[in-house]
């Protein structure tokens, strides 16, 4: 299958995004810039910029503020006929941008949003879900409610009733849920999963009760990568596993590099280094970039090259949506040599 068969859908929140200008703090300012985004939007976005066929499932308030959410969607052409208007509110983010040696903040308010209260059992998912040949989820909407829960086992039963291929990003975020809560509720959707990004928070106990992944660094080496790599594998069976490894020099300037599980071997990618105009969307962007790279039968050295490589480039934009519609600039950045000593 090439990509032009490809029919991609994601579900999450999408949220409005306000951010006090010139990376000022929010005590400081007396205006915010808008834009909208969030974690699953945010790859459907990306995708569809690079021309995959992309749809995007949501629950907005029906008011100006969620239609005009939509219609940034589709401004960035994101098929969004999937999407539900109805009640209660927009859930927003709060950024402050960092700068230099002081790092970005993130402040959520979206308790009780539209997408968090719907009732999601009113929705048939294999219907929902009809023709489509991947879904993306991920681990920030299970932190939500009970109702997002119940959202990502009814979608993920489906797609496997429908044989769809399921890439799951793990995007775990302290201010949402506690790590334990995150770790029994994730590891229960692993066995529907073909594609994982990140690998916690997951439980993987060894033969001794211990966890699989104690110890690895934040920064590992190939070989400790590999061995985590093959336990998760050898469990669930993934046909690919990615995670970008980030090395911070100072808010306005890291580094990534990835490993990659794919095809039975663990590949590493080159380290890129660069300033930081925007980080939010980062991981999405690599998200999107391997799922774009595996849809697109790249080779597997060059998959985990230009899914970094993606999130290299989305670095360079604010908002949140990597909005590069060309294959070729990516390819470009990626074949560079951009290995570092750290």
């Amino acid at each position: 299958m090439n990509c032009t068969d490809q029919r991609f859908i994601t579900m999450g929140e999408l949220l409005l995004r306000l951010s006090p200008p010139n990376n000022e703090k929010i005590r400081m300012t007396d205006e915010f810039k808008v834009t909208y985004g969030g974690a699953e939007a945010n790859v459907a976005a990306s995708l569809a910029n690079l021309g995959i066929d992309s749809s995007y499932f949501t629950v907005v308030p029906d008011s100006s503020i969620g239609k005009a959410a939509i219609r940034y969607l589709r401004s960035n052409d994101v098929h969004c006929s999937p999407c539900v208007y109805g009640k209660g509110r927009m859930g927003i983010y709060f950024l402050e941008e960092g700068f230099g040696v002081r790092a970005s903040k993130v402040t959520y308010d979206r308790k009780d949003s539209a997408f968090a209260l719907y009732d999601f059992s009113t929705i048939d998912f294999k219907e929902k879900l009809k023709g489509f040949t991947w879904l993306h989820l991920s681990g920030i909407t299970p932190a939500l409610s009970q109702n997002c829960k119940d959202l990502m086992m009814y979608a993920l039963k489906a797609a496997k009733e429908l044989g769809i291929t399921v890439s799951f990003d793990c995007n775990y975020r302290s201010a949402l849920w506690s790590w334990q809560d995150a770790k029994d509720c994730i590891t229960q959707y692993l066995p529907y999963v073909d594609v994982l990004f990140g690998i916690e928070p997951i439980n993987l106990p060894g033969p001794d009760g211990k966890d699989l992944k104690e110890g690895l660094s934040m920064n590992p080496t190939y070989k400790e990568q590999d061995r985590v790599f093959r336990a998760l594998n050898a469990k669930y069976h993934f046909k690919a596993i990615g995670r970008h490894v980030r090395y911070v020099h100072s808010g306005s300037e890291n580094s990534l590099k990835a490993f990659m599980w794919y095809d039975g071997e663990t590949y590493e990618s080159n380290t890129f280094r660069f300033t930081i105009l925007d980080r939010v969307g980062g991981g999405d962007a690599f998200a999107s970039g391997m799922i774009y790279a595996i849809m697109r039968g790249m080779k597997a050295e060059d998959i985990v090259n230009f899914a970094v490589a993606s999130s290299v480039i989305k670095h360079t934009m604010h908002g949140d949506f990597n909005i590069t519609d060309d294959e070729e600039s990516i390819v470009s950045l990626m074949n560079q040599n951009y290995e570092i000593k750290r």
